[in-house]
C-alpha cells in the first residue's frame, strides 16, 4: 500500500492581480502588470501575509494569466514576478494557469483546478481571497470560504463571498477571526 501524504490543516488561496499587487483598468478589464518592473505589491501585504503564516496557515497564490495564451505577455515575464514574489513575500507556492477560456482547462479560476493541485489541505478549514468573481467561484466550487477584497470592478457576481474587504490586510483580520472561533 502507498504512503499518503498527511492533509495540511489549512490553507490560503491568494489572487495575485487586484490582492498581493496593484491591477490596473484596461478597457474595463482589470490587468495585471506587463513587465516584472511594473510589479507594485499593495501596501500592508507583507504584513497580512506574515500574520496569516505565523497562525500556521500555508501561503499559495493561485492566478490566471491568459495573456500568456493570448501572445500580450511572455511566460518569462511571468516567472520573473513570481520570483520576486517569492523573494519578498512568505508564500509557499504560486500556481499559475497559462490558458485562456477556450482552451477549457481545469485549472483556470472559476474552476477549481489550482486549489485542489498540490500538498492535500483541509478545504473547509480554507480560504480563497481574490477580487473578481472567479476566484469567489473558484472558492466555493473547492470548498474554501471565500473573502472578496472589493476594488470596485464593475462585474456581477453569481454568489457573494462570505466576506467582502477592502485590503488583504482586512481578510487576514477576518480569516484570523474565523480560525480562532
Amino acid at each position: 500500500m502507498g504512503v499518503t501524504e498527511p492533509v495540511s490543516p489549512r490553507a490560503v488561496f491568494l489572487d495575485r492581480d487586484g490582492v498581493i499587487n496593484r491591477a490596473h483598468l484596461d478597457d474595463g478589464i482589470p490587468r495585471g502588470p506587463a513587465t516584472a518592473d511594473a510589479l507594485d505589491v499593495l501596501p500592508g501585504v507583507l504584513d497580512a501575509l506574515s500574520r496569516l503564516r505565523a497562525a500556521g496557515f500555508r501561503l499559495v497564490v493561485v492566478t490566471n494569466q491568459p495573456d500568456v495564451a493570448r501572445g500580450r505577455l511572455s511566460r518569462d515575464t511571468v516567472d520573473a514576478m513570481h520570483a520576486t514574489l517569492l523573494r519578498i513575500l512568505p508564500l509557499d507556492e504560486i500556481r499559475v494557469c497559462y490558458h485562456d477560456d477556450a482552451d477549457a482547462c481545469s485549472c483556470r479560476k472559476p474552476k477549481p483546478g489550482m486549489l485542489q493541485q498540490g500538498p492535500p489541505v483541509n478545504m473547509a478549514e480554507s480560504v480563497m481571497v481574490g477580487d473578481r468573481w472567479r476566484d469567489v467561484e473558484a472558492g466555493r466550487a473547492a470548498g474554501c470560504a471565500t473573502v472578496l477584497v472589493d476594488a470596485g470592478w464593475d462585474e456581477a457576481l453569481p454568489h457573494e463571498p462570505d466576506v467582502r474587504v477592502a485590503s488583504l490586510a482586512e481578510a487576514a483580520d477576518w480569516i484570523l477571526s474565523r480560525a480562532r472561533s
